[in-house]
């Protein structure tokens, strides 16, 4: 049961190290965002819309 504990313990260490690491990629790649700056969502043009989809098939 101790062995077991102690890989238990390195694996839940190792996901916190691998998240820090992917956290500090994400700072320091990121773009800055400034208050204001407008949101841009891309979508393929040739995406189907899906706002004509029927209203009746809500229960």
């Amino acid at each position: 049961m101790k062995r077991i504990a102690v890989w238990a313990f390195y694996g839940v260490g190792a996901l916190a190290v691998a998240y820090l690491a992917l956290y500090a990629y994400a700072v320091f790649t990121g773009r800055d965002l400034q208050p204001g700056d407008p949101i841009h969502i891309f979508r393929k043009p040739d995406a189907p819309s899906y706002s004509g989809i029927s209203t009746s098939l809500r229960a």
